[in-house]
């Protein structure tokens, strides 16, 4: 429990300073990516280790940490950082749904969670003023992270003598190629002042990769339903970091709106849950 703690602490302050960083978002993926690399490199040890099992994590780093940064990083030229923040409550959602479709059965429940999450995210958009491309970018990210989320469950209990640690960097080093080129497509030139410099670095090292791992250490470490509860603690808790330590501003129509929203989508994890065991 601690561990989950410490990180969604650290992932609370990151939405607003990627809001205020003024970084393509191609070029942040790839850095923060990059360094977080560079963290678990040290670990990565391939004993044991097949050339198509290697590959399926790279594929699945591509995936969850690859195109859910690249589209994380795009919605916050169209969106608030608590908005951003609120989006992702999602995420649960579609790993029930995604875990239900690989093993070919379908909880009801989960179904309509969806729908009721849809019907947040709609009051928002009726409401407020952002785009919908914002939310459907914060979507993309959600599902890419909540593909990445089952895919690796799945692969690692076919590989039950290997350790996270041991493997977690072939997952960065996927998600960093695709960042990687996405920003080469894009020619974006690599310039840093000293301020984002060390804003980077906080997000690539302290939140992606000692975050993440950590996160997958005290995943083990409590029930389903604590994971399910600490999946979102991370919502509430930057929302509040963006309102009041990087004083960003709302008006009551617009707040009232997002409350309802986040009681809308916390309902519908609760649907989602049920009695289900995260996959």
């Amino acid at each position: 429990m601690p561990y989950l703690i410490v990180v969604s602490l650290l992932w609370a302050f990151s939405f607003g300073l990627i809001k205020g960083l003024g970084l393509d978002g191609s070029l942040l993926a790839a850095s923060r990516l990059g360094l977080a690399l560079l963290v678990l490199l040290p670990f990565l040890r391939l004993r044991g280790v097949s050339v198509r099992t290697g590959a399926a994590f790279v594929g699945i780093g591509a995936v969850q940490f690859g195109v859910m940064y690249l589209a994380y990083n795009e919605s916050f030229r169209f969106l608030a950082s608590y908005e951003t923040a609120l989006f992702t409550l999602t995420t649960p959602i579609f790993v029930t749904l995604f875990a239900d479709a690989l093993e070919r059965t379908v909880r009801w429940r989960a179904l309509l969670a969806a729908v009721v999450a849809f019907a947040g995210a709609a009051l928002v958009v009726k409401k407020a003023s952002q785009p919908l491309l914002g939310i459907a970018l914060v979507q993309l990210s959600n599902l890419a992270f909540a593909v990445g989320q089952v895919l690796y469950k799945r692969l690692r209990a076919r590989h039950a003598t290997l350790r996270d640690r041991d493997v977690f960097a072939l997952l960065f080093f996927g998600g960093f190629a695709v960042a990687l080129a996405a920003a080469g497509a894009r020619g974006v030139t690599i310039a840093f002042t000293p301020k984002q410099a060390w804003v980077v670095l906080y997000l690539g090292v302290l939140a992606s990769g000692i975050g993440f791992f950590l996160w997958n250490v005290g995943a083990t470490k409590v029930s389903a339903g604590v994971l399910a509860v600490m999946n979102n603690a991370k919502i509430p808790l930057a929302v509040a970091v963006s309102l009041l330590f990087f004083g960003e501003r709302t008006s009551v129509t617009n707040l009232t709106a997002l409350l309802a929203s986040l009681g809308l989508m916390t309902f519908a994890v609760w649907l989602a849950e049920g009695r289900a065991r995260y996959p």
